[in-house]
């Protein structure tokens, strides 16, 4: 199948909106320094989400379309994926939660290779080794290999993993739109994150006060009307017009915002190796997308 005709286009909006949650630790910590401890704030991002989108999804409903209801498996994928990267955000350092979820292109390419018979080209293999490699060359001065030490790293480490799954599930299936996809991962990913703050209470806290919501809650619509819902659109819609594989290449983005802001931002060093790091992830991910062969992309619609 062909390439889709604004495949540069797209990569480029989707490096851009991953990018852009390369920060998205900040708020997380802002938030519990507001109160929200226990991973509340998150629940009340996606709680946001799911009563700004749920109009329309009745609508939709109304009119015979799909509701994103009907999507639970792909919800709760993308949706807990996620919520597993931004509660690692508060139990390690940002830069351990960084390294560790963004094994997704690994995972990707052995899904890929195990369940879409995909045979990865020489390109994906060279900017899959640059990319994991710019992350090798950040975090060696910590540890040859960065295993999970804690629970945030394990929540960030299968964070990953199951968020390339759902990638991998994006691109097969068939959506009626992008609403049904990012309302089911907002209701779903809600669902998840209520459960999760109660089973990792002893490690996240109790749930807040009343006033810590009512005095967060400007800054939680913000969050999530103007940022969550945006780059969510964007990052789920383009796997299925450009392959989850390039996507979770694409998605590196975030770890040199992530790293370059944490290290600005917070107390981590800044240096040589994140600078070469850096410098490798991204030239990986132009790789992916400029000698990504045409035959290769689906959905040229």
């Amino acid at each position: 199948m062909s390439r889709h005709p604004h495949h540069y286009k797209i990569a480029i909006a989707l490096a851009i909106s991953a990018g852009s949650w390369g920060i998205y630790w900040l708020p997380q910590r802002i938030l519990e320094d507001g109160g929200l401890t226990g991973g509340w704030g998150t629940i009340a991002q996606m709680v946001i989400g799911v009563l700004v989108l749920i109009p329309i999804s009745i609508w939709r409903l109304s009119q015979g379309k799909s509701s994103g209801l009907e999507l639970p498996f792909t919800g709760l994928l993308i949706g807990s994926g996620f919520i597993c990267y931004a509660l690692s955000f508060l139990l390690t350092d940002v830069v351990r939660a960084l390294v560790l979820f963004y094994m997704a292109p690994i995972w990707t390419t052995i899904f890929e290779i195990s369940f879409l018979k995909k045979r990865p080209g020489l390109e994906r293999i060279l900017s899959l080794l640059l990319a994991l490699g710019g992350l090798w060359v950040v975090f060696s001065k910590l540890t040859i290999l960065p295993l999970p030490e804690n629970a945030g790293d394990w929540l960030a480490l299968a964070g990953g993993a199951i968020f390339a799954a759902g990638l991998i599930r994006l691109e097969v299936v068939k959506y009626d739109g992008v609403f049904p996809l990012i309302f089911s991962f907002f209701f779903y990913g809600a669902i998840f994150n209520i459960l999760a703050g109660f089973l990792l209470v002893e490690y996240l806290g109790p749930m807040p006060s009343t006033e810590a919501f009512v005095s967060m809650a400007s800054f939680l619509i913000i969050i999530s009307v103007f940022y969550f819902i945006p780059t969510g659109i964007v990052i789920l819609w383009s796997p299925s017009k450009l392959g989850a594989g390039l996507c979770s290449i694409l998605f590196l983005s975030e770890i040199i915002v992530g790293v370059i802001s944490s290290s600005i931002l917070t107390d981590e060093p800044f240096g040589w190796r994140e600078i070469l790091g850096s410098s490798m992830i991204v030239i990986g991910g132009v790789l992916a997308v400029v000698l990504s062969p045409k035959e290769e992309k689906i959905n040229s619609s």
